[in-house]
């Protein structure tokens, strides 16, 4: 075929010039016989499009006004392509009566209003979910040989993850309008969800009303709620429960604990929660996981981190004997006891006899450690836990939280809008969960 006479043809010309150089240099003859061969790729690629959304058609394109759409004849449109750039053309169509164009090439080829390729769009989506919008554009022109800016990274990316939004929703609102329709075929011995929230460095114009941390009372950052759901079918040779291979999966957003409940109920019930026997959640004691739990999972069993319950401890000993720092040692270690056997209440009664004692302002402070405790101790039964087999931490979600959010989104500088946001928090979390090859198939579909 001509594209292969081309292509080996360019690749002896940088053979014929690699022979001629008075040292062997692999690293130089990679890089160019790469070169000559995406060239040669290009080309090819070139010919493959000539018939592409162009000729006569069988059937009239009908605009969204009713009319007939008629031809203009053809337009060239250059491609940005993971082969490198190349030019097509196609016939365009525009109607009489509204004005509007179509180029039905560009829409059988996926590439309506942009320049860039659907391989190409996959590759900076990806780079630009993992790390830095800088360090994708420098990374895909080192591995790919793809020369694209930042920005050009950034929206391309945010693109992606905004139509992942927009699928997952899609996908969401049918499951919860089918939730008891289609139950999935095998069972599943015990069903996690976990959530949990993280601050994300916002734009000023984010930030605007909105109470905060800051000395002044304002803001810098907004939470991001992450939630995660996973299975586990076994528990190890000591008893110790063991996180089913590959089963976890995130939903992640900026947005109100109302609609963020929904949305993990949605993923629960796509992984099966229907048929869940034992079903369990996992957090850290926070008022808005407590409405969720009671809204969408009244039966489950809700644990409250165990390690979130020891700081909480540790926090009231410091209170209370801030002056004595061995005392302190002495307490924390007692009262972990007491919390691992799940005696909540013994903890509490003792800390009520010492608070009697500490001046005003400590017992204002150790009074919200008690309260804590004394709302969640049906929930720090960890010595009946663990005899089940169940987990008591919720380590996978505060995993989730430092890498799937934090090592991509809080980095030093980084300022989100929440759209940009929540664009890079579906892209992040539909990836991590495995389903990016789900999401491009079902663009094609």
């Amino acid at each position: 075929m001509e594209f292969e006479i081309e292509r080996d043809a360019e690749i002896e010309r940088v053979l014929a010039r690699a022979v001629k150089e008075p040292r062997a240099d692999l690293e130089a003859w990679e890089g160019a016989i790469r070169v000559a061969v995406l060239q040669a790729g290009a080309k090819c690629l070139s010919g493959l499009l000539q018939q592409i959304g162009s000729g006569c058609r069988e059937q009239p394109l009908i605009c969204e006004c009713g009319a007939r759409m008629e031809s203009r004849g053809l337009k060239d449109k250059m491609l940005v392509t993971i082969l490198g750039e190349v030019q097509y053309k196609r016939s365009w169509f525009q109607c009489p009566v509204c004005r509007k164009t179509r180029y039905p090439g560009d829409e059988e080829l996926d590439v309506q209003g942009t320049s860039r390729s659907p391989g190409l769009r996959r590759f900076m989506a990806r780079a630009g979910g993992k790390q830095t919008f800088k360090e994708a554009c420098e990374d895909l022109k080192v591995y790919a040989g793809v020369q694209v800016s930042a920005k050009d990274v950034e929206r391309v990316a945010e693109k992606v993850g905004h139509d992942m939004e927009r699928w997952a929703n899609k996908e969401r609102e049918q499951l919860l309008q089918q939730a008891l329709q289609a139950p999935h075929k095998k069972s599943i011995p015990i069903f996690y969800i976990s959530a949990d929230g993280t601050g994300v460095s916002m734009i000023k114009r984010e930030l605007q009303g909105r109470k905060g941390k800051q000395p002044d009372g304002t803001a810098k950052t907004r939470e991001a709620k992450l939630g995660c759901v996973f299975t586990q079918t076994t528990t190890d040779a000591e008893g110790r429960p063991v996180r089913d291979p590959d089963s976890t999966t995130f939903v992640g957003a900026i947005e109100e604990s109302e609609p963020f409940g929904w949305r993990l109920y949605a993923e629960a019930l796509r992984r099966g929660l229907i048929n869940a026997v034992r079903i369990v959640v996992l957090g850290d004691g926070a008022k808005w996981i407590r409405t969720i739990v009671e809204i969408h999972f009244p039966d489950a069993i809700h644990i409250v981190d165990l390690y979130h319950a020891r700081e909480h401890i540790s926090e009231l000993c410091k209170l209370l004997w801030i002056n004595n720092p061995k005392h302190i040692q002495e307490k924390r270690l007692q009262w972990w006891d007491l919390l691992d056997a799940g005696n909540v209440e013994e903890i509490v009664q003792q800390a009520e006899r010492y608070l009697w004692t500490a001046p005003t302002k400590v017992r204002r402070n150790a009074r919200k450690e008690i309260a804590y405790l004394e709302n969640n101790k049906d929930r720090m039964r960890y010595a009946d836990y663990r005899a089940q087999g169940l987990f008591v931490g919720s380590g996978v979600i505060e995993a989730g939280c430092k890498s799937l959010i934090g090592q991509r989104m809080k980095q030093s500088g980084m300022e989100w809008s929440v759209r940009g946001a929540n664009d890079i928090l579906s892209l992040r979390c539909i990836t991590l969960s495995n389903r990016l090859d789900d999401y491009w198939e079902a663009r094609v579909a």
